[in-house]
């Protein structure tokens, strides 16, 4: 029946084991892929996750077992942080869908450059027979067809039209990774396999991700940590314990639930097999020095030798449960803003603008992309300096901020001990390493240096460092991007015995319901509170999903009351107005239909640039943050380029947002 099986596999891993530095990773595991399947692979940190994918790629081989890819099927692979990028542009980047492709476009780009030249070709210019046999390859495997569909694939993804004839390696890390996720895309595999894909999206580009793979024709085996992301797409779980694969029906949601259920089963046969276990071996060491009864005590020890032993569960994602250190405490208003005036240049983001903190209060803010979120936590800490108004810290506040690129504190060179521990009143040792451990940091990695840690590892540590240490006032910025399920459940649980006031942006659900007793929503530089938590802010915006609700524009209304229904009777006892004819009510309703429509398309265009200057904003942080790191000035040129790079985004933010002034300028009004 296995044989049978294995015939509609499109990947079939079969009694596989791997060890790696005299630690067994996998014993005699097998999986089977078919194709459409959607399956999410979990599983702590270290328990192997990345080292499945380097078996399924072929870059490691199985100690014993095989690993088998149907003939006629193909992969494609997006690594969590890092993928290369040369001087090809994003647009060929992103055709770049196999090898044969990537020649036949470098012959095809170096002919035409050559012979468009003045100069005419030169030695290593390629022949007209090597052109002319690019051109037929590049038509054979559907060049023609790729470029409007990676196009389509990388506007999704939030690049722009200028964005395609740059050099990839031009660009920012996570623009990098979007592009090269937009090859596979377009490359279209049958098994995609994705490590962390969300890591360096922002929401909008999330959205339109999800949707697309909703749709995706190939099989997806992806790690990830965004457990609404799992819930949305995938059909089963593989969890990797103990060694073993364990395949869940359901997403996210279902497995979490299964999983308590198969935990509660396997401690209920524990126990009763071990109930059994000491029955056994007391009859056993009771009549062993009893000539008549020796044999049958013999019995009784080959009878246990001879059970199939049940392990005890263990829940490897249970939360390490610590006292952290807490911070003094502060008066009962945390902070305050007063009559807050910002600009970005002429983009006005707030004007006029109030807003109060009390101390203990847990606030998430929402809202579409480019309101200001990011702008306010930024005015909060002080990083950005109002043009009119006040922010005043209360009584005896100490102000933090986390964001994304927060890295500033670590230095290179020193171990994760020593950087925990380089603060004015560092905690004991035992402390230090009892949290690390809890961010996943145990035995000798907090010997590691900090320069080799990876992005999700420093994120780590920056948390350690804060929390540590922590301010009264904490202002967080996306903490979860780049932590695993494991570390999110550490950070939660630590902010959860957190006794300061949080305020903070976040688009992972499961983190925002966890940690949220406010939502104040950003929208338009006002200001919109809800006093309850996430699940009381869904309710009252009648959102569809969870999601949507972050990124929703519409202030709601439920709390300002209804305005009285205008009487149909004239009061004023003057006659009443005359009946309109069916021309009359015709013509007017055509004209409200045309000032719709005149209104429809200006708020388009609107949308769309305030998304373009929102990404340009997003980029504009990046390369300032890379800029200020000091590793930038390490590798020769780079920060040139940097430089040159955000000259070209300010001056395309300062054109949008001269378009989008003259735009909401000539706002159509509306009619009658």
């Amino acid at each position: 029946m296995a044989c049978i099986f294995a015939a509609f596999s499109m990947l079939t891993l079969s009694q596989v084991s791997k060890a790696f530095a005299g630690r067994t990773l996998f014993s005699d595991v097998s999986l089977q892929v078919n194709r459409g399947d959607r399956i999410g692979l979990v599983g702590p940190n270290g328990a192997g996750k990345s080292t499945l994918f380097s078996l399924i790629l072929g870059e490691a081989s199985p100690d014993t077992g095989r690993v088998m890819l149907e003939k006629s099927a193909n992969m494609g692979f997006l690594p969590q942080e890092s993928a290369p990028a040369g001087d090809e542009t994003v647009l060929e980047l992103a055709c770049a869908t196999s090898p044969e492709m990537m020649k036949a476009q470098r012959i095809i780009k170096a002919y035409e450059s050559a012979h468009s030249s003045s100069e005419g070709a030169t030695p290593g210019t390629p022949s007209d027979e090597d052109y002319h046999e690019a051109l037929a390859t590049f038509d054979e495997l559907g060049g023609w067809q790729l470029e409007p569909k990676a196009k389509q694939i990388l506007h999704g993804l939030a690049f722009r039209e200028v964005d395609f004839d740059r050099q990839a390696r031009t660009m920012s890390g996570g623009w990098i990774m979007r592009a090269h996720l937009a090859r596979l895309l377009v490359m279209e595999p049958d098994l995609l396999l994705l490590d962390e894909p969300t890591n360096h999206l922002d929401l909008e580009s999330l959205y339109w991700f999800q949707d697309y793979l909703s749709r995706y024709p190939g099989a997806i085996l992806m790690i990830s940590h965004d457990r609404e992301f799992l819930n949305a797409l995938v059909g089963s779980i593989v969890e990797i314990a103990h060694s073993k694969l364990n395949r869940y029906r359901g997403n996210w949601d279902k497995y979490v639930v299964e999983k308590a259920a198969r935990e509660e089963q396997q401690l209920a046969a524990y126990k009763n097999q071990q109930k059994e276990i000491a029955s056994l071996q007391e009859f056993a060491d009771r009549f062993r020095a009893k000539a008549s009864k020796a044999s049958q005590a013999q019995s009784k020890l080959k009878q246990i030798d001879r059970m199939e032993k049940i392990e005890a569960p263990l829940s490897q994602e249970k939360t390490v449960h610590m006292r952290f250190p807490q911070p003094p405490r502060s008066g009962i208003r945390a902070i305050e803003m007063k009559g807050i005036d910002f600009s970005y240049g002429d983009l006005t983001v707030y004007r006029g603008l109030n807003f109060e903190a009390e101390r203990g209060q847990r606030t998430v803010l929402v809202g579409p992309n480019g309101a200001g979120k990011s702008t306010l936590l930024k005015l909060l800490a002080g990083n950005l300096k109002p043009q009119a108004g006040t922010v005043e810290p209360g009584y005896n506040v100490k102000v933090g901020y986390f964001s994304q690129h927060r890295m500033e504190g670590l230095k290179p060179k020193s171990t994760v001990l020593e950087s925990v521990q380089d603060m004015p009143n560092p905690p004991g040792e035992q402390m230090c390493r009892t949290v690390l451990g809890s961010f996943l940091f145990r035995g000798d990695d907090v010997f590691k240096p900090v320069g080799v840690l990876s992005g999700g590892e420093k994120t780590r540590l920056a948390l350690v460092k804060l929390l540590l240490d922590p301010p009264n006032l904490l202002l967080m910025d996306e903490p979860t991007t780049h932590l695993d399920i494991g570390s999110i459940d550490a950070l939660i649980n630590a902010l959860q015995q957190y006794e300061g006031t949080l305020i903070f942006i976040s688009h992972d659900v499961h983190f925002i319901r966890a940690m949220a007793k406010t939502v104040l929503h950003i929208s338009a530089g006002k200001l919109t509170p809800y006093a309850g938590d996430y699940d009381y802010y869904l309710e009252k915006s009648k959102a569809t999903s969870a999601r949507e609700a972050l990124t929703a524009g519409e202030k709601l209304t439920n709390f300002q009351p209804k305005a009285a229904p205008v009487a149909a009777t004239n009061v004023t006892g003057n006659a009443p107005t005359p009946r309109k004819s069916k021309e009359q009510k015709r013509a007017e309703a055509e004209a409200r239909q045309a000032q719709a429509r005149v209104r429809k398309e200006h708020e388009t265009k609107v949308a769309s640039l305030e998304m373009q200057i929102a990404t340009l904003e997003g980029k504009q942080r990046a390369l300032t943050a890379e800029l200020e790191n000091p590793d930038t000035y390490e590798s020769g040129g780079r920060a040139v380029e940097i430089n040159r790079d955000l000259m070209a985004v300010s001056e395309d933010l300062a054109r949008l947002t001269k378009e989008w002034e003259a735009l909401a300028a000539t706002a159509p009004e509306d009619g009658a």
